[in-house]
């Protein structure tokens, strides 16, 4: 929907807000943090329905290694500190809900709908929303839907919910061999299952699979999935074909990794700049095309990006004071440190 059609976003009435933060994965969350800090007050919305995006969704259990001062952080645990941060700000959460519709007023704000009907309007807008809208590949199997979600998992929600089954994994990246390397521990058996014997992951997740292979613990088996076997949604076996011909496995949980179908979504209708499918941004403000729409994290792109947490930590703090001109228009912002400001210790709730 082009931005100067705002009468046909908002037909109900609205939630006024300084902004709507679009995806609450983990740049989102600490977009709420940086804009709480120069007095601006956030709604976020998530398609999914809780907060972590990504990171939560498909790897909760999943060590991160590059987030600053947390040598080690599970998706879930970097969720949960994010959370905790931003409570002094109060800022509001809608799951469950896509912001569909976004239109720009006479006014110069932003009117915005979600699939649910929902009406704001805000000053600005960031867009956090990571790669876009995310769902797994499919396996090309027929009938594999009666399995989904009581046999087989396109991700690992909770690790104890494998313990004592017996497991294939299939996939041959990061993600298959490292729920590889965490399942094995406690699962009766586990067979890893891949089209050949070249693995993209990273070299040393392939050692350490091989390894657990080497030693019994692990199963690898070269081929691929023909067909399911079971009953009422419960898996049972799998048949493979491997060089050497067909092959039943045991399995009662299932996880293929396949990769990720990322799409835009509504927001390729917006009217923004896109660089193949991602949100063109300025490195000074991380603002779009359309002054006052911002883009961070995973789903902008500049020269020199790199897909790190971090780098969308950063950005949001350039963001958030760009934001703050928009919003507070006749304030003054004045720069200052969290470990000397009486007056930001005080918006903390820690003077």
């Amino acid at each position: 929907m082009a931005l100067d059609d705002a009468a046909e976003v908002v037909e109900t009435a609205a939630t006024e807000i300084d902004a709507v933060v679009i995806g609450a994965g983990p740049v989102g969350l600490f977009a709420v943090f940086e804009l709480g800090l120069v007095d601006i007050k956030t709604v976020v919305i998530d398609i999914l329905d809780k907060p972590g995006g990504q990171c939560a969704e498909l790897y909760p259990e999943k060590p991160i290694y590059d987030i600053p001062a947390l040598p080690t952080v599970t998706g879930q645990e970097l969720t949960d500190r994010l959370m905790e941060q931003i409570k002094p700000f109060g800022a509001e959460f809608v799951f469950g809900e896509r912001v569909d519709e976004l239109a720009r007023a006479e006014d110069g704000r932003f009117h915005l709908k979600t699939d649910a009907g929902r009406a704001l309007i805000a000053k600005v807008v960031v867009i956090a929303a990571g790669g876009g809208s995310f769902t797994p590949k499919r396996p090309p199997l027929d009938g594999i839907e009666v399995y989904e979600g009581s046999s087989v998992f396109y991700a690992v929600r909770r690790m104890e919910d494998m313990r004592g089954k017996d497991m294939l994994i299939v996939g041959g990246g990061d993600s298959a061999l490292d729920w590889t390397l965490n399942l094995a521990p406690i699962a009766k058996s586990l067979t890893l299952l891949h089209r050949r014997d070249e693995f993209r992951g990273a070299p040393h997740s392939v050692e350490k699979m091989r390894s657990l292979v080497a030693e019994g613990k692990v199963r690898l088996l070269i081929g691929q999935m023909t067909k399911l076997h079971g009953e009422n949604g419960s898996l049972e076996a799998v048949t493979v074909k491997t060089a050497g011909g067909e092959e039943h496995v045991t399995v009662n949980a299932m996880l293929p990794f396949f990769g990720l179908t990322m799409k835009l979504g509504p927001v390729a209708h917006w009217g923004l700049n896109l660089n193949e499918n991602l949100i063109l941004v300025d490195t000074e403000k991380f603002e779009t095309s359309e002054k006052g729409i911002f883009a961070v994290g995973d789903i902008n792109w500049y020269p020199g990006k790199l897909k790190l947490i971090l780098s969308g930590f950063h950005e949001v703090a350039l963001m958030a004071q760009a934001a703050h001109k928009i919003v507070h228009p006749d304030k003054k912002l004045m720069f200052q440190y969290t470990t000397s400001s009486s007056s930001l210790q005080k918006k903390l709730g820690v003077k």
